[in-house]
């Protein structure tokens, strides 16, 4: 059957979306090639991608420890987060194939060790593979004054990205996961050893585009006026009906009960138990359990590793909520080792004192140095406030104290200077004896218990959705196929639109 050319555009959406739940693992083809007799390319422009390789290399380079630099060049910007972005993206999405392709402006230059260390990305792209489920980063790579060019970098795993879409045909695909590759573990490396292993986790990346459709949009008859509905006709003057019966009575349901009130007493007293979920550092973890300090990280006693960090339980100590203040601390013992023994670090007796002032702090006793203050806290306003006898801190901001600053250091050289992010803190603990933990054993925003004695953990996120199209997450098939779909669809749901505003003109 021949298509009337007005609905070919509408009708070539609905071949890509059939095309793509067939796709699976359909051999790639460069962006610009495309099936004999199949549709042109589409265009891709005023591109833009948000990554920051990976942080703990970041900090590792304006840190103390290589007491470096980072810069940008060629039009790429530095973020409010320290990531980068790399703008002016152009490129193509070949409907046939359904591969994405896009080239980036700017660059990147890391120095450090005084001189020694000495790094530049540039020409960075984009690659979406077969079926549009994972995809690339790749980069001109400068070192050690050779350039090697498209090395690539990271890997994608774009079925994962939450994909909206905008007005005129603008997509994005946010919060892509992205890990490092056996080429770009060749790059992050200083004296010929390798900072971090193949599959490394990198930064998320956020890639937006804006697909163009060459399509011209065809006139289209206006349609006619429908007919008014006569005064009589049905739901005319009756549409408030239930409206109005909803508003009749004496108010709740009787079956409901008035919430039980408390007795206004505050809580105080002894902790009875409680857990503190920490993980220190992650840049640190990842620098210890990494290819470079070549360690790992163990716990003992009453410590449990998380996928994100530790655990730390059995808390004991005061609670007094007419002052505000909670001094308490928790048992368990984690142990940082590397670079052959000369590097090791042992935490223990982790301590949190907290005012309702917003004061607070995180101390350790620390093997060979005592007790340390590693961290101050930022508490928000009546964040000691008990609940049902629970005292709980969801992801309390933590920054480095110059003390603990002297901590993470190796061969005499501090690797993070005073007032550096630390990761987030979370605890929860209990004032008298009828008061339990919440969730049975997780504090808001903890990892998932993994074991101890150094044993992975891994989280597994969500499929995410079409959000801005109103489609359910897709599944089997079709996910393969979502990059490709959210492209076209964007194009094509904007043609569409220009389309009806002709026709209404």
């Amino acid at each position: 059957m021949t298509v009337p050319a007005r609905r070919r555009p509408l009708a070539l959406a609905a071949a890509v979306a059939t095309a793509a739940a067939a796709l699976g693992a359909t051999a790639l083809t460069a962006p610009a090639a495309h099936a004999a007799g199949g549709p042109p390319p589409m265009t891709l422009k005023d591109g833009t991608l948000g990554w920051g390789l990976k942080k703990s290399f970041r900090d590792y380079v304006e840190g103390g420890f290589a007491n470096g630099a980072i810069k940008t060049t060629d039009g790429a910007q530095r973020t409010a987060d320290g990531s980068f972005a790399f703008t002016d993206g152009k490129g193509t999405y070949d409907m046939s194939t359904h591969a994405v392709g896009s080239t980036f402006k700017g660059g990147v230059r890391f120095t450090g060790h005084e001189g020694e260390l000495d790094i530049t990305f540039a020409d960075v792209k984009l690659a979406g593979d077969a079926g549009g489920k994972t995809g690339r980063i790749t980069a001109d790579v400068t070192k050690d004054g050779k350039t090697q060019d498209d090395v690539p970098i990271a890997a994608l795993d774009l079925a994962a990205a939450k994909r909206t879409m905008g007005a005129g045909g603008k997509v994005t695909f946010d919060g892509i996961p992205a890990t490092l590759t056996a080429e770009g573990a060749k790059v992050f490396s200083y004296q010929g050893r390798s900072m971090y292993k193949q599959g490394a986790e990198l930064d998320k990346a956020t890639f937006t585009t804006t697909a163009v459709t060459d399509a011209q949009p065809q006139p289209q008859p206006k349609p006619k006026p429908k007919p008014e509905p006569s005064e009589g006709g049905e739901g005319k003057k009756d549409g408030g009906a239930s409206k109005n019966d909803a508003s009749k009575g004496d108010g709740a349901p009787k079956g409901d009960k008035a919430p039980a009130k408390s007795d206004g007493k505050p809580v105080s007293g002894p902790v009875s138990d409680g857990r503190l979920d920490w993980g220190l550092k992650k840049s640190f973890r990842d620098y210890v359990t990494g290819g470079f300090a070549q360690g790992k990280a163990e716990v003992f006693g009453d410590a449990v590793k998380l996928a994100d960090g530790y655990r730390f339980t059995k808390a004991g100590g005061t609670y007094d909520a007419s002052a505000n203040t909670l001094d308490v601390a928790f048992k368990g013992e984690v142990r940082f080792t590397g670079h052959e023994g000369q590097l090791d670090l042992r935490f223990s007796n982790f301590k949190v004192k907290a005012s309702g002032s917003g004061d607070a702090t995180l101390s350790a006793d620390v093997a060979s140095k005592g007790t340390v203050t590693l961290a101050k806290l930022k508490l928000g306003a009546n964040a000691l406030k008990a609940t049902n006898g629970v005292v709980t801190l969801s992801a309390v901001p933590a920054t480095l104290t110059a003390e603990g600053a002297g901590v993470f250091s190796y061969q005499g050289r501090a690797m993070y200077k005073e007032g550096t992010a630390l990761d987030p803190v979370s605890l929860a603990v209990t004032v008298g004896k009828n008061a339990k933990l919440p969730g049975g054993g997780q504090s808001a925003g903890a990892g998932t218990p993994t074991g101890g004695g150094g044993a992975k953990g891994g989280v597994t996120g969500e499929e995410a959705s079409l959000a801005a199209t109103g489609a359910d997450t897709p599944t089997g098939p079709l996910l393969g196929g979502a990059v490709a779909l959210t492209l076209a669809g964007g194009a094509a749901v904007y043609a569409t639109r220009r389309r009806s505003a002709l026709a209404k003109g």
